[in-house]
Protein backbone atom coordinates (compact mmCIF):
# COMPACT_ATOMS: atom_id res chain seq x y z
CA UNK A 1 0.00 0.00 0.00
CA UNK A 2 1.37 3.62 -0.85
CA UNK A 3 1.31 6.22 1.41
CA UNK A 4 1.12 10.09 1.76
CA UNK A 5 2.95 11.54 4.65
CA UNK A 6 1.70 14.90 6.16
CA UNK A 7 4.66 17.10 6.82
CA UNK A 8 2.44 20.39 8.22
CA UNK A 9 -1.53 20.19 8.80
CA UNK A 10 -3.89 23.38 9.14
CA UNK A 11 -5.57 23.32 12.72
CA UNK A 12 -8.59 21.38 11.17
CA UNK A 13 -7.85 18.46 8.62
CA UNK A 14 -9.79 15.38 8.49
CA UNK A 15 -10.47 12.20 6.27
CA UNK A 16 -13.70 12.46 4.85
CA UNK A 17 -15.72 10.07 2.20
CA UNK A 18 -19.64 10.78 1.80
CA UNK A 19 -20.53 9.72 5.14
CA UNK A 20 -22.54 6.95 6.97
CA UNK A 21 -25.99 6.02 6.21
CA UNK A 22 -28.40 4.32 8.91
CA UNK A 23 -26.67 5.28 11.93
CA UNK A 24 -29.70 7.36 13.27
CA UNK A 25 -30.85 4.74 15.42
CA UNK A 26 -27.49 4.43 17.01
CA UNK A 27 -27.63 7.97 17.96
CA UNK A 28 -25.07 9.00 15.04
CA UNK A 29 -25.38 11.43 12.26
CA UNK A 30 -24.48 11.00 8.64
CA UNK A 31 -21.29 12.93 8.77
CA UNK A 32 -19.32 13.13 5.91
CA UNK A 33 -17.89 15.33 3.84
CA UNK A 34 -19.42 19.68 4.54
CA UNK A 35 -19.21 20.16 1.18
CA UNK A 36 -20.20 17.04 -0.86
CA UNK A 37 -20.32 18.54 -4.26
CA UNK A 38 -16.45 18.66 -3.86
CA UNK A 39 -15.94 14.97 -3.37
CA UNK A 40 -18.56 14.70 -6.08
CA UNK A 41 -15.99 17.28 -8.16
CA UNK A 42 -12.95 15.04 -7.43
CA UNK A 43 -14.13 12.02 -8.61
CA UNK A 44 -15.19 13.60 -11.58
CA UNK A 45 -11.79 15.26 -12.08
CA UNK A 46 -10.12 11.98 -11.12
CA UNK A 47 -12.22 8.90 -12.95
CA UNK A 48 -14.18 7.74 -10.27
CA UNK A 49 -17.21 5.30 -10.51
CA UNK A 50 -18.04 6.68 -7.03
CA UNK A 51 -16.67 9.34 -4.52
CA UNK A 52 -13.65 8.40 -2.59
CA UNK A 53 -12.46 9.53 0.55
CA UNK A 54 -10.36 12.52 0.53
CA UNK A 55 -8.58 14.85 3.24
CA UNK A 56 -10.58 17.87 4.12
CA UNK A 57 -9.39 21.47 4.91
CA UNK A 58 -10.96 23.57 7.10
CA UNK A 59 -9.32 27.32 6.54
CA UNK A 60 -5.69 25.74 6.10
CA UNK A 61 -4.46 23.05 4.29
CA UNK A 62 -0.77 21.39 5.04
CA UNK A 63 2.35 19.97 3.36
CA UNK A 64 2.17 16.71 1.50
CA UNK A 65 4.35 13.82 -0.14
CA UNK A 66 3.60 10.83 -1.67
CA UNK A 67 5.71 7.40 -2.17
CA UNK A 68 4.27 6.56 -5.55
CA UNK A 69 2.94 8.37 -8.83
CA UNK A 70 -0.42 9.37 -7.79
CA UNK A 71 -2.86 11.68 -9.57
CA UNK A 72 -4.79 14.13 -7.26
CA UNK A 73 -7.84 16.67 -7.64
CA UNK A 74 -8.03 19.90 -5.67
CA UNK A 75 -11.35 21.01 -5.22
CA UNK A 76 -13.84 22.89 -2.84
CA UNK A 77 -12.73 26.25 -1.10
CA UNK A 78 -10.06 27.83 -3.26
CA UNK A 79 -6.56 28.02 -1.51
CA UNK A 80 -2.81 28.82 -2.40
CA UNK A 81 -1.20 25.69 -3.83
CA UNK A 82 2.27 24.85 -5.43
CA UNK A 83 4.08 21.49 -6.33
CA UNK A 84 7.97 21.81 -5.96
CA UNK A 85 7.31 26.02 -5.81
CA UNK A 86 4.93 25.96 -9.02
CA UNK A 87 1.31 27.48 -8.74
CA UNK A 88 -1.33 24.99 -9.34
CA UNK A 89 -4.81 25.15 -10.89
CA UNK A 90 -7.21 24.40 -8.03
CA UNK A 91 -10.93 22.70 -9.22
CA UNK A 92 -8.47 20.43 -12.05
CA UNK A 93 -6.65 17.15 -11.35
CA UNK A 94 -2.17 17.06 -11.33
CA UNK A 95 0.44 14.44 -11.10
CA UNK A 96 2.17 14.28 -7.87
CA UNK A 97 5.46 12.53 -8.48
CA UNK A 98 7.57 10.70 -4.93
CA UNK A 99 9.03 13.30 -3.10
CA UNK A 100 7.32 16.03 -4.80
CA UNK A 101 6.33 18.41 -2.11
CA UNK A 102 2.67 19.45 -2.26
CA UNK A 103 2.04 22.42 0.00
CA UNK A 104 -1.39 24.10 0.55
CA UNK A 105 -1.93 26.93 2.04
CA UNK A 106 -5.09 28.61 3.12
CA UNK A 107 -8.04 29.31 1.86
CA UNK A 108 -8.61 32.80 -0.63
CA UNK A 109 -12.42 32.31 -0.96
CA UNK A 110 -15.00 29.44 0.86
CA UNK A 111 -13.61 27.59 3.99
CA UNK A 112 -13.48 23.70 3.02
CA UNK A 113 -11.07 22.53 0.71
CA UNK A 114 -10.31 18.98 -0.65
CA UNK A 115 -7.16 16.89 -1.68
CA UNK A 116 -8.43 14.12 -3.28
CA UNK A 117 -6.37 11.06 -5.04
CA UNK A 118 -6.99 8.96 -7.48
CA UNK A 119 -7.45 5.96 -5.39
CA UNK A 120 -8.79 7.03 -2.30
CA UNK A 121 -7.73 7.77 1.29
CA UNK A 122 -7.63 3.83 2.44
CA UNK A 123 -7.61 4.04 6.06
CA UNK A 124 -9.87 1.29 7.45
CA UNK A 125 -13.65 2.20 7.49
CA UNK A 126 -15.41 2.64 10.79
CA UNK A 127 -19.48 2.12 10.84
CA UNK A 128 -18.87 1.95 7.35
CA UNK A 129 -17.36 4.83 6.49
CA UNK A 130 -13.98 6.17 6.55
CA UNK A 131 -14.82 9.48 7.67
CA UNK A 132 -13.61 11.39 11.05
CA UNK A 133 -16.62 11.70 13.31
CA UNK A 134 -14.94 14.38 15.59
CA UNK A 135 -18.13 15.06 17.60
CA UNK A 136 -19.02 11.23 17.88
CA UNK A 137 -15.05 10.43 18.87
CA UNK A 138 -14.99 8.88 15.42
CA UNK A 139 -11.39 9.10 13.79
CA UNK A 140 -9.32 12.02 14.79
CA UNK A 141 -8.20 15.41 13.16
CA UNK A 142 -5.21 14.66 10.89
CA UNK A 143 -1.52 16.65 12.04
CA UNK A 144 2.13 16.27 11.34
CA UNK A 145 3.96 13.29 10.70
CA UNK A 146 0.40 11.35 10.01
CA UNK A 147 1.04 8.84 7.43
CA UNK A 148 -2.28 7.80 5.17
CA UNK A 149 -2.68 4.75 3.29
CA UNK A 150 -3.98 4.40 -0.65
CA UNK A 151 -4.40 2.12 -3.33
CA UNK A 152 -2.28 2.48 -7.24
CA UNK A 153 -3.57 4.71 -9.64
CA UNK A 154 -4.08 2.23 -12.68
CA UNK A 155 -3.85 5.65 -14.81
CA UNK A 156 -1.22 7.95 -13.63
CA UNK A 157 -0.45 9.06 -17.40
CA UNK A 158 -4.13 10.28 -17.81
CA UNK A 159 -4.25 13.97 -18.94
CA UNK A 160 -5.44 16.40 -16.70
CA UNK A 161 -8.89 17.49 -15.98
CA UNK A 162 -10.58 20.52 -14.63
CA UNK A 163 -13.99 22.03 -13.80
CA UNK A 164 -15.68 25.27 -13.74
CA UNK A 165 -17.58 25.31 -10.90
CA UNK A 166 -20.92 27.60 -10.53
CA UNK A 167 -19.95 30.08 -7.90
CA UNK A 168 -20.80 28.87 -4.08
CA UNK A 169 -18.44 31.02 -1.97
CA UNK A 170 -20.11 34.40 -2.13
CA UNK A 171 -22.90 32.95 -0.18
CA UNK A 172 -27.01 34.98 -1.74
CA UNK A 173 -29.80 33.24 -1.84
CA UNK A 174 -30.29 30.17 0.06
CA UNK A 175 -33.84 28.27 -0.86
CA UNK A 176 -35.71 26.26 2.17
CA UNK A 177 -38.27 24.50 2.40
CA UNK A 178 -41.35 24.20 5.22
CA UNK A 179 -40.83 21.76 8.06
CA UNK A 180 -43.58 20.33 10.71
CA UNK A 181 -42.48 23.23 13.01
CA UNK A 182 -42.40 25.77 10.62
CA UNK A 183 -45.93 26.76 11.36
CA UNK A 184 -45.01 27.83 15.02
CA UNK A 185 -43.50 31.18 13.64
CA UNK A 186 -46.50 33.41 12.51
CA UNK A 187 -47.02 34.72 8.76
CA UNK A 188 -45.24 38.29 9.63
CA UNK A 189 -41.91 36.30 11.58
CA UNK A 190 -41.99 34.23 8.37
CA UNK A 191 -42.21 37.35 6.34
CA UNK A 192 -39.56 38.91 8.04
CA UNK A 193 -36.92 35.60 7.85
CA UNK A 194 -37.23 36.07 4.58
CA UNK A 195 -36.49 39.71 3.65
CA UNK A 196 -33.33 39.45 6.18
CA UNK A 197 -29.73 39.77 5.72
CA UNK A 198 -27.74 37.25 7.73
CA UNK A 199 -24.13 37.05 8.11
CA UNK A 200 -22.39 33.54 8.44
CA UNK A 201 -21.19 34.04 12.06
CA UNK A 202 -17.34 33.37 13.13
CA UNK A 203 -19.15 30.45 15.28
CA UNK A 204 -19.29 27.64 13.49
CA UNK A 205 -17.67 24.11 12.43
CA UNK A 206 -19.04 20.84 11.05
CA UNK A 207 -22.10 20.72 13.46
CA UNK A 208 -23.59 23.84 12.87
CA UNK A 209 -23.22 27.54 11.90
CA UNK A 210 -24.49 30.48 13.75
CA UNK A 211 -25.97 33.39 11.73
CA UNK A 212 -26.02 36.79 12.83
CA UNK A 213 -28.25 39.36 11.88
CA UNK A 214 -29.71 43.24 12.59
CA UNK A 215 -33.38 43.37 14.78
CA UNK A 216 -35.67 41.17 16.87
CA UNK A 217 -34.98 37.18 17.56
CA UNK A 218 -36.91 35.04 15.67
CA UNK A 219 -39.10 33.82 18.20
CA UNK A 220 -42.00 30.20 17.85
CA UNK A 221 -45.48 30.43 19.39
CA UNK A 222 -45.26 27.64 22.21
CA UNK A 223 -41.90 26.31 21.76
CA UNK A 224 -41.19 25.35 25.06
CA UNK A 225 -43.79 22.82 24.85
CA UNK A 226 -41.87 21.11 21.63
CA UNK A 227 -41.25 17.10 21.99
CA UNK A 228 -37.58 16.47 20.85
CA UNK A 229 -37.30 15.13 17.29
CA UNK A 230 -34.73 13.86 14.76
CA UNK A 231 -32.96 16.64 13.04
CA UNK A 232 -30.52 16.63 10.35
CA UNK A 233 -27.84 18.50 8.65
CA UNK A 234 -29.94 21.61 6.70
CA UNK A 235 -32.79 22.03 9.45
CA UNK A 236 -32.58 25.63 10.45
CA UNK A 237 -33.23 25.39 14.44
CA UNK A 238 -33.53 28.46 16.21
CA UNK A 239 -31.95 28.75 19.74
CA UNK A 240 -34.51 29.75 22.82
CA UNK A 241 -33.31 33.48 22.23
CA UNK A 242 -34.28 33.50 18.63
CA UNK A 243 -30.79 33.11 17.09
CA UNK A 244 -30.63 30.80 13.92
CA UNK A 245 -27.80 27.75 13.39
CA UNK A 246 -28.06 25.88 10.44
CA UNK A 247 -27.13 22.08 11.15
CA UNK A 248 -24.19 20.24 9.56
CA UNK A 249 -22.75 16.70 8.86
CA UNK A 250 -22.03 16.25 12.51
CA UNK A 251 -25.09 17.60 13.56
CA UNK A 252 -26.73 15.95 16.67
CA UNK A 253 -29.64 13.55 16.04
CA UNK A 254 -32.47 14.50 17.93
CA UNK A 255 -33.16 18.33 19.29
CA UNK A 256 -35.90 20.05 20.87
CA UNK A 257 -35.22 24.14 19.98
CA UNK A 258 -37.74 24.88 16.55
CA UNK A 259 -36.98 24.94 13.32
CA UNK A 260 -38.30 27.69 11.15
CA UNK A 261 -37.51 25.26 7.81
CA UNK A 262 -34.76 23.69 6.09
CA UNK A 263 -32.08 24.14 3.36
CA UNK A 264 -32.36 22.36 0.46
CA UNK A 265 -29.68 19.33 -0.35
CA UNK A 266 -28.46 21.62 -3.53
CA UNK A 267 -27.91 24.00 -1.44
CA UNK A 268 -26.02 23.18 1.77
CA UNK A 269 -22.67 23.59 0.19
CA UNK A 270 -23.00 27.54 -0.23
CA UNK A 271 -23.67 27.21 3.57
CA UNK A 272 -20.62 25.17 4.20
CA UNK A 273 -18.67 27.34 1.89
CA UNK A 274 -19.61 30.64 3.29
CA UNK A 275 -16.84 32.27 5.37
CA UNK A 276 -17.81 34.48 8.27
CA UNK A 277 -19.43 37.35 7.78
CA UNK A 278 -20.81 36.45 3.94
CA UNK A 279 -24.32 37.58 3.46
CA UNK A 280 -27.16 34.78 3.04
CA UNK A 281 -30.30 35.14 2.52
CA UNK A 282 -33.75 32.76 2.67
CA UNK A 283 -36.46 32.13 0.28
CA UNK A 284 -39.06 29.59 1.16
CA UNK A 285 -40.01 27.38 -1.87
CA UNK A 286 -42.59 25.26 -2.42
CA UNK A 287 -41.88 20.88 -1.52
CA UNK A 288 -42.93 19.94 -5.11
CA UNK A 289 -40.44 23.18 -6.90
CA UNK A 290 -37.58 21.27 -3.87
CA UNK A 291 -38.32 17.46 -5.86
CA UNK A 292 -38.45 19.46 -9.36
CA UNK A 293 -34.86 20.60 -8.16
CA UNK A 294 -33.54 17.29 -6.62
CA UNK A 295 -30.73 15.62 -8.48
CA UNK A 296 -29.08 12.37 -6.92
CA UNK A 297 -25.29 12.56 -6.34
CA UNK A 298 -24.94 9.61 -8.77
CA UNK A 299 -26.87 12.11 -11.24
CA UNK A 300 -24.89 14.87 -10.30
CA UNK A 301 -21.42 13.09 -10.29
CA UNK A 302 -22.66 12.46 -14.24
CA UNK A 303 -22.98 15.68 -14.78
CA UNK A 304 -19.70 16.75 -13.01
CA UNK A 305 -17.81 14.13 -15.41
CA UNK A 306 -19.09 15.34 -18.57
CA UNK A 307 -18.14 18.39 -17.73
CA UNK A 308 -14.79 17.92 -16.88
CA UNK A 309 -12.11 18.85 -19.70
CA UNK A 310 -8.86 18.37 -20.63
CA UNK A 311 -6.45 21.25 -19.19
CA UNK A 312 -4.40 22.99 -21.01
CA UNK A 313 -0.81 23.97 -19.77
CA UNK A 314 2.44 25.60 -20.83
CA UNK A 315 4.47 22.99 -21.50
CA UNK A 316 7.04 25.88 -20.31
CA UNK A 317 5.41 25.50 -16.78
CA UNK A 318 5.28 21.65 -16.76
CA UNK A 319 8.15 20.42 -14.80
CA UNK A 320 6.57 16.82 -14.50
CA UNK A 321 6.23 17.48 -18.60
CA UNK A 322 8.05 13.67 -18.99
CA UNK A 323 5.92 12.13 -16.65
CA UNK A 324 3.48 12.10 -18.86
CA UNK A 325 2.27 9.87 -21.74
CA UNK A 326 1.19 12.59 -24.13
CA UNK A 327 0.41 10.40 -27.36
CA UNK A 328 -0.88 7.29 -27.34
CA UNK A 329 2.85 5.50 -28.04
CA UNK A 330 4.89 7.78 -26.60
CA UNK A 331 6.48 7.82 -23.21
CA UNK A 332 9.29 9.34 -21.85
CA UNK A 333 12.01 7.26 -23.32
CA UNK A 334 13.47 5.47 -19.71
CA UNK A 335 11.40 2.32 -19.91
CA UNK A 336 14.73 0.24 -21.13
CA UNK A 337 16.90 1.97 -18.61
CA UNK A 338 14.33 1.04 -15.36
CA UNK A 339 14.05 -2.40 -16.67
Amino acid sequence: MSTLSIHRAGPALSVQDLGRSGTLRLGLSRGGAADRLALLEGAALLGQSTPCAAIEMAGMGGSFTADTPTRFALTGAAMRATLDGTPLTWNASHLLMPDAQLEIGPAIAGVYGYLCLASGIATPEILGSRSAHLGAGLGHALSAGDTLPFGPDTSPAAAPQRLSPEDRVSGGLIRVVEGPQTSLYSSETRARFAKTDFRRSTHGNRQGVRLDFDGEPFQATDQLGIVSDVIVPGDIQMTGDGIPFVLGPECQTIGGYPRIGAVIPQDLPKIAQSAPGTVLRFAFISHEEADALYQSESSQLRTLTANAEPMHRDPHDIADLLSYQLISGVTSGNELEEG
